[in-house]
Protein backbone atom coordinates (compact mmCIF):
# COMPACT_ATOMS: atom_id res chain seq x y z
CA UNK A 1 0.00 0.00 0.00
CA UNK A 2 1.19 3.53 -0.65
CA UNK A 3 0.21 6.91 0.74
CA UNK A 4 0.30 10.45 -0.57
CA UNK A 5 0.35 13.93 0.98
CA UNK A 6 -0.29 17.15 -0.94
CA UNK A 7 1.01 20.43 0.45
CA UNK A 8 -0.50 23.44 -1.34
CA UNK A 9 -0.52 27.23 -1.08
CA UNK A 10 0.98 30.38 -2.54
CA UNK A 11 4.64 31.17 -3.11
CA UNK A 12 6.15 32.58 0.05
CA UNK A 13 4.06 30.50 2.45
CA UNK A 14 6.89 28.10 3.24
CA UNK A 15 5.39 25.22 1.32
CA UNK A 16 8.68 24.09 -0.23
CA UNK A 17 10.47 23.82 3.13
CA UNK A 18 7.58 21.94 4.73
CA UNK A 19 7.30 19.47 1.84
CA UNK A 20 11.05 18.91 1.69
CA UNK A 21 11.14 18.26 5.42
CA UNK A 22 8.30 15.76 5.15
CA UNK A 23 9.99 13.94 2.26
CA UNK A 24 13.27 13.76 4.18
CA UNK A 25 11.54 12.48 7.34
CA UNK A 26 9.74 9.77 5.37
CA UNK A 27 12.96 8.76 3.65
CA UNK A 28 14.78 8.55 6.99
CA UNK A 29 11.89 6.48 8.30
CA UNK A 30 12.74 3.85 5.68
CA UNK A 31 10.03 4.56 3.10
CA UNK A 32 10.43 4.84 -0.64
CA UNK A 33 9.50 8.40 -1.64
CA UNK A 34 8.50 10.16 -4.86
CA UNK A 35 7.74 13.89 -4.93
CA UNK A 36 6.18 16.02 -7.64
CA UNK A 37 6.47 19.84 -7.75
CA UNK A 38 3.91 22.06 -9.50
CA UNK A 39 4.66 25.76 -9.33
CA UNK A 40 3.80 28.99 -11.09
CA UNK A 41 6.31 31.03 -13.07
CA UNK A 42 5.30 34.13 -11.12
CA UNK A 43 7.54 34.95 -8.14
CA UNK A 44 4.52 35.90 -6.04
CA UNK A 45 0.93 34.76 -6.34
CA UNK A 46 -0.64 31.80 -8.02
CA UNK A 47 -1.26 28.32 -6.71
CA UNK A 48 1.67 25.99 -6.07
CA UNK A 49 1.73 22.50 -4.66
CA UNK A 50 4.08 19.64 -3.89
CA UNK A 51 2.94 16.06 -3.62
CA UNK A 52 4.81 13.49 -1.56
CA UNK A 53 4.05 9.83 -2.23
CA UNK A 54 5.57 7.15 -0.01
CA UNK A 55 5.45 3.38 0.27
CA UNK A 56 7.25 0.30 1.52
CA UNK A 57 7.84 -0.62 -2.14
CA UNK A 58 9.81 1.32 -4.79
CA UNK A 59 7.93 4.17 -6.46
CA UNK A 60 8.42 5.49 -9.98
CA UNK A 61 5.83 8.24 -10.30
CA UNK A 62 3.23 10.23 -8.38
CA UNK A 63 -0.37 9.29 -7.59
CA UNK A 64 -3.55 11.06 -8.68
CA UNK A 65 -5.26 10.37 -5.34
CA UNK A 66 -4.02 11.65 -1.96
CA UNK A 67 -4.54 10.68 1.68
CA UNK A 68 -3.82 14.09 3.20
CA UNK A 69 -4.12 17.62 1.87
CA UNK A 70 -2.20 20.14 3.96
CA UNK A 71 -3.87 23.36 2.84
CA UNK A 72 -2.02 26.59 3.49
CA UNK A 73 -4.91 28.53 1.94
CA UNK A 74 -8.54 27.99 0.90
CA UNK A 75 -7.66 27.79 -2.80
CA UNK A 76 -5.78 24.54 -2.16
CA UNK A 77 -8.94 22.98 -0.75
CA UNK A 78 -11.08 24.13 -3.69
CA UNK A 79 -8.61 22.86 -6.27
CA UNK A 80 -7.65 19.52 -4.74
CA UNK A 81 -10.48 18.28 -2.51
CA UNK A 82 -11.68 16.06 -5.35
CA UNK A 83 -8.38 14.19 -5.27
CA UNK A 84 -8.87 12.91 -1.73
CA UNK A 85 -9.20 9.18 -1.22
CA UNK A 86 -12.53 8.14 0.40
CA UNK A 87 -11.02 8.15 3.91
CA UNK A 88 -8.65 11.06 3.28
CA UNK A 89 -8.45 14.25 5.29
CA UNK A 90 -7.77 17.95 4.76
CA UNK A 91 -5.60 19.59 7.42
CA UNK A 92 -5.84 23.38 7.60
CA UNK A 93 -5.62 26.24 10.06
CA UNK A 94 -8.69 26.95 12.18
CA UNK A 95 -9.28 30.25 10.36
CA UNK A 96 -9.34 28.61 6.95
CA UNK A 97 -12.82 28.30 5.51
CA UNK A 98 -14.34 25.16 4.08
CA UNK A 99 -16.67 22.28 4.81
CA UNK A 100 -17.13 20.49 8.09
CA UNK A 101 -15.04 17.57 6.83
CA UNK A 102 -11.89 19.66 7.12
CA UNK A 103 -9.68 19.11 10.15
CA UNK A 104 -9.23 22.68 11.37
CA UNK A 105 -6.26 22.99 13.75
CA UNK A 106 -4.94 25.98 15.74
CA UNK A 107 -1.72 26.13 13.75
CA UNK A 108 -1.30 29.90 13.48
CA UNK A 109 -2.41 30.41 17.08
CA UNK A 110 0.13 27.89 18.31
CA UNK A 111 2.88 29.55 16.30
CA UNK A 112 1.96 32.94 17.75
CA UNK A 113 2.12 31.53 21.27
CA UNK A 114 5.60 30.20 20.48
CA UNK A 115 6.66 33.67 19.36
CA UNK A 116 7.26 32.88 15.68
CA UNK A 117 4.37 32.98 13.21
CA UNK A 118 6.42 31.16 10.58
CA UNK A 119 6.39 27.85 12.48
CA UNK A 120 2.68 27.25 11.83
CA UNK A 121 3.62 24.95 8.94
CA UNK A 122 5.89 22.94 11.22
CA UNK A 123 2.96 22.41 13.59
CA UNK A 124 0.97 21.12 10.62
CA UNK A 125 3.85 18.80 9.77
CA UNK A 126 3.67 17.39 13.29
CA UNK A 127 -0.05 16.68 12.80
CA UNK A 128 0.65 14.85 9.53
CA UNK A 129 3.23 12.64 11.22
CA UNK A 130 0.78 11.82 14.00
CA UNK A 131 -1.90 10.99 11.40
CA UNK A 132 0.35 8.27 10.01
CA UNK A 133 1.50 7.15 13.47
CA UNK A 134 5.16 7.99 12.88
CA UNK A 135 7.42 8.87 15.84
CA UNK A 136 8.89 12.34 16.33
CA UNK A 137 12.55 11.49 16.94
CA UNK A 138 13.49 11.19 13.26
CA UNK A 139 11.52 14.36 12.46
CA UNK A 140 13.28 16.36 15.17
CA UNK A 141 16.70 15.35 13.85
CA UNK A 142 15.61 16.32 10.32
CA UNK A 143 14.47 19.73 11.55
CA UNK A 144 17.90 20.33 13.09
CA UNK A 145 19.63 19.30 9.85
CA UNK A 146 17.50 21.40 7.51
CA UNK A 147 16.80 24.50 9.64
CA UNK A 148 19.97 24.64 11.73
CA UNK A 149 20.39 25.07 15.49
CA UNK A 150 19.27 28.69 15.53
CA UNK A 151 15.75 27.87 14.30
CA UNK A 152 15.44 24.27 15.43
CA UNK A 153 14.31 24.89 19.05
CA UNK A 154 11.12 26.78 18.20
CA UNK A 155 10.36 24.50 15.25
CA UNK A 156 10.71 21.37 17.37
CA UNK A 157 8.29 22.88 19.89
CA UNK A 158 5.85 23.58 17.05
CA UNK A 159 6.33 20.06 15.72
CA UNK A 160 5.50 18.57 19.11
CA UNK A 161 2.50 20.85 19.56
CA UNK A 162 1.05 19.83 16.19
CA UNK A 163 1.72 16.19 17.01
CA UNK A 164 -0.59 16.45 20.02
CA UNK A 165 -3.47 18.04 18.09
CA UNK A 166 -4.87 14.88 16.48
CA UNK A 167 -5.19 11.14 16.92
CA UNK A 168 -3.44 8.71 14.56
CA UNK A 169 -5.30 7.00 11.74
CA UNK A 170 -2.44 4.67 10.84
CA UNK A 171 0.39 3.03 12.76
CA UNK A 172 3.17 2.86 10.19
CA UNK A 173 6.41 1.13 11.11
CA UNK A 174 9.82 2.76 10.79
CA UNK A 175 12.37 0.78 8.81
CA UNK A 176 16.08 1.04 8.14
CA UNK A 177 16.98 3.91 5.83
CA UNK A 178 19.04 2.57 2.92
CA UNK A 179 18.47 5.23 0.28
CA UNK A 180 19.34 8.72 -0.87
CA UNK A 181 16.69 11.29 -1.78
CA UNK A 182 17.64 13.04 -4.99
CA UNK A 183 16.11 14.84 -7.97
CA UNK A 184 17.10 14.75 -11.62
CA UNK A 185 19.08 17.99 -11.65
CA UNK A 186 21.13 16.93 -8.63
CA UNK A 187 21.79 13.53 -10.21
CA UNK A 188 23.07 15.17 -13.39
CA UNK A 189 25.39 17.40 -11.37
CA UNK A 190 26.64 14.44 -9.35
CA UNK A 191 27.28 12.45 -12.53
CA UNK A 192 29.27 15.33 -13.99
CA UNK A 193 31.38 15.59 -10.84
CA UNK A 194 31.98 11.82 -10.83
CA UNK A 195 33.11 12.03 -14.47
CA UNK A 196 35.74 14.63 -13.64
CA UNK A 197 33.97 17.75 -14.91
CA UNK A 198 36.06 20.77 -13.93
CA UNK A 199 34.17 23.56 -15.68
CA UNK A 200 30.43 24.22 -15.67
CA UNK A 201 28.80 27.40 -16.85
CA UNK A 202 25.28 28.48 -17.61
CA UNK A 203 22.71 31.22 -17.51
CA UNK A 204 19.84 30.59 -15.05
CA UNK A 205 16.82 29.27 -16.92
CA UNK A 206 14.04 27.23 -15.36
CA UNK A 207 14.08 24.26 -15.07
CA UNK A 208 17.83 23.75 -15.65
CA UNK A 209 19.00 26.19 -12.96
CA UNK A 210 19.18 23.44 -10.32
CA UNK A 211 22.21 21.93 -12.09
CA UNK A 212 24.02 25.26 -11.99
CA UNK A 213 23.28 25.80 -8.30
CA UNK A 214 24.23 22.20 -7.43
CA UNK A 215 27.57 22.51 -9.19
CA UNK A 216 28.19 25.90 -7.57
CA UNK A 217 27.45 24.50 -4.11
CA UNK A 218 30.17 21.88 -4.59
CA UNK A 219 32.63 23.98 -6.60
CA UNK A 220 35.15 24.66 -3.82
CA UNK A 221 34.96 21.15 -2.39
CA UNK A 222 35.47 19.46 -5.79
CA UNK A 223 37.76 22.15 -7.30
CA UNK A 224 35.38 22.98 -10.15
CA UNK A 225 35.15 26.35 -11.89
CA UNK A 226 31.48 27.32 -12.04
CA UNK A 227 30.48 30.50 -13.85
CA UNK A 228 27.10 32.16 -14.21
CA UNK A 229 27.53 33.79 -17.61
CA UNK A 230 25.72 36.68 -19.26
CA UNK A 231 23.71 34.53 -21.71
CA UNK A 232 23.54 31.12 -23.33
CA UNK A 233 25.54 32.27 -26.35
CA UNK A 234 28.50 32.79 -24.04
CA UNK A 235 27.81 29.59 -22.10
CA UNK A 236 28.58 27.05 -24.81
CA UNK A 237 31.42 29.13 -26.24
CA UNK A 238 33.05 29.26 -22.80
CA UNK A 239 32.57 25.54 -22.33
CA UNK A 240 34.26 24.93 -25.68
CA UNK A 241 37.15 27.17 -24.64
CA UNK A 242 37.59 25.26 -21.40
CA UNK A 243 37.50 21.95 -23.26
CA UNK A 244 40.05 23.17 -25.81
CA UNK A 245 42.32 24.01 -22.87
CA UNK A 246 42.00 20.42 -21.65
CA UNK A 247 39.40 20.22 -18.89
CA UNK A 248 36.12 18.36 -19.02
CA UNK A 249 33.42 20.98 -19.56
CA UNK A 250 29.64 21.12 -19.52
CA UNK A 251 26.84 23.62 -19.90
CA UNK A 252 23.08 23.42 -19.68
CA UNK A 253 19.85 25.28 -20.29
CA UNK A 254 16.26 24.77 -21.37
CA UNK A 255 14.92 24.83 -24.93
CA UNK A 256 15.05 28.59 -25.43
CA UNK A 257 18.58 28.77 -24.07
CA UNK A 258 19.66 25.81 -26.15
CA UNK A 259 18.35 27.64 -29.22
CA UNK A 260 20.87 30.41 -28.50
CA UNK A 261 23.66 27.83 -28.31
CA UNK A 262 23.04 26.38 -31.74
CA UNK A 263 25.70 28.41 -33.57
CA UNK A 264 28.30 27.36 -31.02
CA UNK A 265 27.08 23.76 -31.33
CA UNK A 266 28.09 23.87 -35.00
CA UNK A 267 31.41 25.32 -33.89
CA UNK A 268 31.91 22.28 -31.65
CA UNK A 269 31.26 20.07 -34.68
CA UNK A 270 33.76 21.95 -36.81
CA UNK A 271 36.62 22.27 -34.33
CA UNK A 272 36.00 18.75 -32.94
CA UNK A 273 36.16 19.74 -29.30
CA UNK A 274 34.36 17.45 -26.83
CA UNK A 275 31.60 18.99 -24.74
CA UNK A 276 28.55 17.84 -22.79
CA UNK A 277 25.35 19.89 -22.98
CA UNK A 278 22.00 19.28 -21.31
CA UNK A 279 18.60 20.58 -22.35
CA UNK A 280 16.13 20.41 -19.44
CA UNK A 281 12.98 20.75 -21.50
CA UNK A 282 9.93 22.86 -20.82
CA UNK A 283 6.94 23.60 -23.08
CA UNK A 284 7.56 25.98 -25.96
CA UNK A 285 7.61 27.64 -28.36
CA UNK A 286 9.23 30.84 -27.10
CA UNK A 287 8.75 31.34 -23.35
CA UNK A 288 5.90 28.83 -23.34
CA UNK A 289 5.24 27.40 -19.88
CA UNK A 290 8.47 28.24 -18.02
CA UNK A 291 7.82 25.98 -15.01
CA UNK A 292 6.02 23.08 -16.69
CA UNK A 293 7.18 19.92 -18.43
CA UNK A 294 7.20 18.61 -21.99
CA UNK A 295 9.19 16.47 -24.43
CA UNK A 296 8.98 18.83 -27.35
CA UNK A 297 12.66 19.25 -28.31
CA UNK A 298 13.64 15.76 -29.50
CA UNK A 299 13.84 16.54 -33.21
CA UNK A 300 15.46 19.89 -32.47
CA UNK A 301 18.27 18.25 -30.49
CA UNK A 302 19.00 15.72 -33.22
CA UNK A 303 19.14 18.27 -36.03
CA UNK A 304 20.27 21.49 -34.31
CA UNK A 305 23.13 23.30 -35.96
CA UNK A 306 23.98 24.33 -39.49
CA UNK A 307 25.91 21.86 -41.57
CA UNK A 308 26.38 18.14 -41.05
CA UNK A 309 28.38 16.84 -38.11
CA UNK A 310 28.07 13.93 -35.69
CA UNK A 311 26.64 14.18 -32.20
CA UNK A 312 25.11 11.82 -29.67
CA UNK A 313 21.74 12.46 -28.02
CA UNK A 314 20.80 10.70 -24.78
CA UNK A 315 17.46 11.02 -22.94
CA UNK A 316 17.55 10.61 -19.15
CA UNK A 317 14.89 8.35 -17.64
CA UNK A 318 15.15 8.77 -13.86
CA UNK A 319 17.71 10.20 -11.38
CA UNK A 320 19.75 6.99 -11.25
CA UNK A 321 19.90 6.84 -15.03
CA UNK A 322 20.74 10.56 -15.11
CA UNK A 323 23.77 9.98 -12.87
CA UNK A 324 25.28 7.16 -14.89
CA UNK A 325 24.41 8.55 -18.31
CA UNK A 326 25.87 11.96 -17.53
CA UNK A 327 29.15 10.35 -16.51
CA UNK A 328 29.07 8.19 -19.65
CA UNK A 329 28.47 11.26 -21.81
CA UNK A 330 31.83 12.77 -20.85
CA UNK A 331 33.72 9.65 -21.91
CA UNK A 332 31.90 9.44 -25.25
CA UNK A 333 32.39 13.15 -25.97
CA UNK A 334 36.12 12.93 -25.33
CA UNK A 335 36.67 9.59 -27.08
CA UNK A 336 35.14 10.82 -30.34
CA UNK A 337 35.66 14.58 -29.94
CA UNK A 338 31.97 15.35 -30.43
CA UNK A 339 29.21 17.13 -28.53
CA UNK A 340 27.04 14.81 -26.45
CA UNK A 341 23.57 16.23 -25.81
CA UNK A 342 21.58 15.12 -22.78
CA UNK A 343 17.80 15.53 -22.58
CA UNK A 344 15.87 15.96 -19.35
CA UNK A 345 12.67 17.88 -18.52
CA UNK A 346 11.03 19.75 -15.65
CA UNK A 347 9.32 16.65 -14.27
CA UNK A 348 12.58 14.72 -13.97
CA UNK A 349 14.54 17.81 -12.93
CA UNK A 350 12.38 18.70 -9.93
CA UNK A 351 10.91 15.36 -8.84
CA UNK A 352 12.73 13.84 -5.89
CA UNK A 353 12.86 10.10 -5.38
CA UNK A 354 14.64 7.56 -3.23
CA UNK A 355 17.39 5.52 -4.83
CA UNK A 356 20.09 3.17 -3.64
CA UNK A 357 23.35 5.11 -3.23
CA UNK A 358 25.04 5.39 -6.61
CA UNK A 359 28.08 3.20 -7.27
CA UNK A 360 30.95 5.57 -7.98
CA UNK A 361 33.13 2.53 -8.64
CA UNK A 362 31.23 2.02 -11.89
CA UNK A 363 32.41 5.39 -13.17
CA UNK A 364 35.64 5.13 -15.15
CA UNK A 365 37.18 8.38 -16.30
CA UNK A 366 38.59 7.65 -19.74
CA UNK A 367 40.82 10.48 -20.96
CA UNK A 368 41.82 10.48 -24.61
CA UNK A 369 44.70 12.94 -24.75
CA UNK A 370 47.63 12.28 -27.09
CA UNK A 371 51.19 12.58 -25.83
CA UNK A 372 54.55 13.39 -27.38
CA UNK A 373 55.00 9.74 -28.37
CA UNK A 374 51.79 9.88 -30.43
CA UNK A 375 53.07 12.78 -32.48
CA UNK A 376 56.21 10.81 -33.39
CA UNK A 377 58.29 13.92 -34.01
CA UNK A 378 56.00 15.21 -36.73
CA UNK A 379 54.57 18.67 -36.95
CA UNK A 380 51.28 18.31 -35.12
CA UNK A 381 48.19 17.98 -37.29
CA UNK A 382 45.10 18.65 -35.18
CA UNK A 383 42.80 17.32 -37.91
CA UNK A 384 44.92 14.49 -39.20
CA UNK A 385 43.04 12.23 -41.59
CA UNK A 386 42.55 8.88 -39.91
CA UNK A 387 40.60 5.74 -40.76
CA UNK A 388 38.32 6.24 -37.74
CA UNK A 389 37.85 9.96 -38.29
CA UNK A 390 39.23 10.69 -34.80
CA UNK A 391 42.44 12.73 -34.90
CA UNK A 392 45.08 12.77 -32.14
CA UNK A 393 44.21 15.48 -29.62
CA UNK A 394 46.95 17.19 -27.66
CA UNK A 395 46.49 20.04 -25.23
CA UNK A 396 47.82 23.52 -26.05
CA UNK A 397 51.10 24.32 -24.33
CA UNK A 398 51.81 20.77 -23.16
CA UNK A 399 54.26 19.65 -25.85
CA UNK A 400 57.12 22.07 -26.62
CA UNK A 401 57.18 23.32 -30.17
CA UNK A 402 53.71 22.03 -31.04
CA UNK A 403 50.80 24.37 -31.73
CA UNK A 404 47.15 23.35 -31.51
CA UNK A 405 45.32 25.25 -34.25
CA UNK A 406 41.52 25.28 -34.40
CA UNK A 407 39.35 27.28 -36.75
CA UNK A 408 35.64 27.68 -37.42
CA UNK A 409 36.35 27.90 -41.17
CA UNK A 410 36.94 24.72 -43.10
CA UNK A 411 40.58 23.82 -42.59
CA UNK A 412 43.34 21.45 -43.58
CA UNK A 413 44.92 18.82 -41.34
CA UNK A 414 47.01 21.38 -39.45
CA UNK A 415 44.06 23.69 -38.86
CA UNK A 416 44.78 26.34 -41.50
CA UNK A 417 41.84 27.82 -43.42
CA UNK A 418 41.35 26.28 -46.84
CA UNK A 419 39.13 26.75 -49.91
CA UNK A 420 40.15 23.42 -51.42
CA UNK A 421 37.21 21.37 -52.65
CA UNK A 422 39.20 18.14 -52.24
CA UNK A 423 40.12 18.87 -48.61
CA UNK A 424 36.53 19.93 -47.93
CA UNK A 425 35.21 16.57 -49.08
CA UNK A 426 37.83 14.69 -47.10
CA UNK A 427 37.17 16.70 -43.93
CA UNK A 428 33.41 16.22 -44.11
CA UNK A 429 33.89 12.49 -44.60
CA UNK A 430 36.43 12.36 -41.76
CA UNK A 431 34.00 13.98 -39.33
CA UNK A 432 31.05 11.87 -40.42
CA UNK A 433 33.02 8.62 -40.03
CA UNK A 434 32.77 9.19 -36.29
CA UNK A 435 29.02 8.70 -36.54
CA UNK A 436 29.63 5.07 -37.50
CA UNK A 437 31.70 4.65 -34.35
CA UNK A 438 29.00 6.28 -32.25
CA UNK A 439 26.56 3.63 -33.50
CA UNK A 440 28.68 1.03 -31.73
CA UNK A 441 28.35 2.95 -28.45
CA UNK A 442 24.56 3.04 -28.60
CA UNK A 443 22.64 1.22 -25.87
CA UNK A 444 19.34 -0.47 -26.64
CA UNK A 445 16.19 0.75 -24.86
CA UNK A 446 15.07 -0.75 -21.55
CA UNK A 447 12.43 -3.46 -21.85
CA UNK A 448 9.87 -3.50 -19.05
CA UNK A 449 6.94 -5.85 -18.73
CA UNK A 450 6.47 -8.83 -21.03
CA UNK A 451 8.93 -9.95 -23.68
CA UNK A 452 7.42 -10.46 -27.14
CA UNK A 453 4.17 -8.80 -26.00
CA UNK A 454 0.96 -8.53 -27.95
CA UNK A 455 0.89 -4.83 -27.06
CA UNK A 456 4.17 -2.92 -27.32
CA UNK A 457 4.48 0.53 -25.74
CA UNK A 458 7.24 2.86 -26.90
CA UNK A 459 8.33 5.89 -24.89
CA UNK A 460 11.42 7.83 -23.89
CA UNK A 461 12.95 9.84 -21.07
CA UNK A 462 10.99 10.70 -17.94
CA UNK A 463 7.76 8.99 -19.06
CA UNK A 464 9.53 5.82 -17.89
CA UNK A 465 8.08 5.94 -14.36
CA UNK A 466 4.43 6.36 -15.33
CA UNK A 467 4.69 3.82 -18.14
CA UNK A 468 6.39 1.28 -15.89
CA UNK A 469 3.67 1.53 -13.25
CA UNK A 470 0.90 1.24 -15.86
CA UNK A 471 2.50 -1.72 -17.64
CA UNK A 472 3.04 -3.64 -14.41
CA UNK A 473 -0.57 -3.04 -13.39
CA UNK A 474 -1.97 -4.18 -16.75
CA UNK A 475 0.14 -7.34 -16.75
CA UNK A 476 -1.06 -8.15 -13.24
CA UNK A 477 -4.59 -8.02 -14.69
CA UNK A 478 -3.68 -10.55 -17.37
CA UNK A 479 -2.83 -8.31 -20.33
CA UNK A 480 0.21 -8.90 -22.51
CA UNK A 481 2.06 -5.59 -22.45
CA UNK A 482 5.72 -4.69 -22.79
CA UNK A 483 7.39 -1.30 -23.10
CA UNK A 484 10.59 -0.10 -24.67
CA UNK A 485 11.91 3.00 -22.90
CA UNK A 486 14.48 4.77 -25.06
CA UNK A 487 17.48 6.45 -23.48
CA UNK A 488 19.96 6.61 -26.36
CA UNK A 489 18.12 8.47 -29.11
CA UNK A 490 20.78 9.38 -31.67
CA UNK A 491 22.26 7.41 -33.30
CA UNK A 492 18.94 5.59 -33.10
CA UNK A 493 18.97 1.97 -31.84
CA UNK A 494 16.68 -0.39 -33.76
CA UNK A 495 17.71 -3.94 -32.82
CA UNK A 496 15.50 -4.53 -29.77
CA UNK A 497 12.66 -2.51 -31.28
CA UNK A 498 12.54 -4.69 -34.39
CA UNK A 499 12.76 -7.86 -32.28
CA UNK A 500 9.85 -6.94 -30.01
CA UNK A 501 7.68 -5.34 -32.70
CA UNK A 502 7.54 -8.61 -34.70
CA UNK A 503 5.14 -10.08 -32.16
CA UNK A 504 3.05 -7.00 -31.38
CA UNK A 505 -0.49 -6.60 -32.64
CA UNK A 506 -0.54 -3.03 -31.36
CA UNK A 507 2.30 -0.53 -31.06
CA UNK A 508 1.39 2.32 -28.72
CA UNK A 509 3.42 5.52 -28.61
CA UNK A 510 3.40 7.42 -25.28
CA UNK A 511 4.99 10.89 -25.36
CA UNK A 512 4.70 14.32 -23.77
CA UNK A 513 4.42 16.28 -27.00
CA UNK A 514 1.77 16.99 -29.60
CA UNK A 515 3.30 15.34 -32.68
CA UNK A 516 4.78 12.03 -31.49
CA UNK A 517 8.41 12.93 -32.19
CA UNK A 518 9.85 9.57 -31.13
CA UNK A 519 7.29 7.73 -33.25
CA UNK A 520 8.22 9.82 -36.28
CA UNK A 521 11.86 8.91 -35.68
CA UNK A 522 10.92 5.23 -35.50
CA UNK A 523 9.06 5.50 -38.82
CA UNK A 524 12.14 7.09 -40.33
CA UNK A 525 14.80 4.82 -38.85
CA UNK A 526 13.02 1.46 -38.38
CA UNK A 527 10.15 1.68 -40.92
CA UNK A 528 7.63 0.92 -38.17
CA UNK A 529 4.48 2.87 -37.42
CA UNK A 530 2.54 3.06 -34.18
CA UNK A 531 -1.05 1.88 -34.32
CA UNK A 532 -2.02 4.22 -31.48
CA UNK A 533 -0.64 7.38 -29.88
CA UNK A 534 -1.11 8.59 -26.31
CA UNK A 535 0.14 12.18 -26.31
CA UNK A 536 0.02 14.78 -23.55
CA UNK A 537 1.08 18.39 -23.97
CA UNK A 538 -0.71 20.45 -21.31
CA UNK A 539 2.51 21.03 -19.38
CA UNK A 540 1.68 18.50 -16.67
CA UNK A 541 3.37 15.09 -16.40
CA UNK A 542 1.78 11.70 -16.92
CA UNK A 543 0.82 9.83 -13.77
CA UNK A 544 0.80 6.05 -13.65
CA UNK A 545 -3.01 6.06 -13.34
CA UNK A 546 -3.44 8.24 -16.43
CA UNK A 547 -1.21 6.05 -18.60
CA UNK A 548 -2.94 2.93 -17.22
CA UNK A 549 -6.43 4.21 -18.08
CA UNK A 550 -5.45 5.43 -21.54
CA UNK A 551 -3.64 2.20 -22.33
CA UNK A 552 -6.64 0.24 -21.14
CA UNK A 553 -8.83 2.14 -23.61
CA UNK A 554 -6.47 1.16 -26.41
CA UNK A 555 -6.30 -2.48 -25.33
Amino acid sequence: MDYSVLVGGEAGQGMDTSAHLLALILKRSGFHVFTRSDYMSRIRGGHNFIQIRFSEKPLYTFSEKVDVIFALNEETIKLHAGRLKPNGVVIADEKTGGDEGILHLPLARTAKELGNSRVANTAGLGAILKYFGLPLEIAENAVIKILGKELSDVNIKALRAGYEMIEPKYNLKVREDEHVLINGNQAVGLGAIAAGCKFYCGYPMTPSTGILTFMASHANEMKIVVDQVEDEVAALNMALGASYAGVRAMTGSSGGGFALMVEALSLAGMIEVPVVLINVQRPGPATGFPTRTEQGDLRFMIHAGHGEFPRMVIALRDPEDAFYQTARAFNIAEKYQVPVLLMSDQHLADSMTTKKPFDFGRIKIERHIAGEEDIAGESYRRYKFTESGVSPRILPGKIPGQVVLVDSDEHDEEGHITESDEIRRKMVNKRLRKFELLKKEVEEPWLIGREKPENLVICWGSTYGAVREAVERLNEEGASVGALVFGDIWPFPTKKLLEEARFAKKIIDVEQNATGQLESLIREQALLQATHKILKYDGRPFSGEEVYLRLKEVL
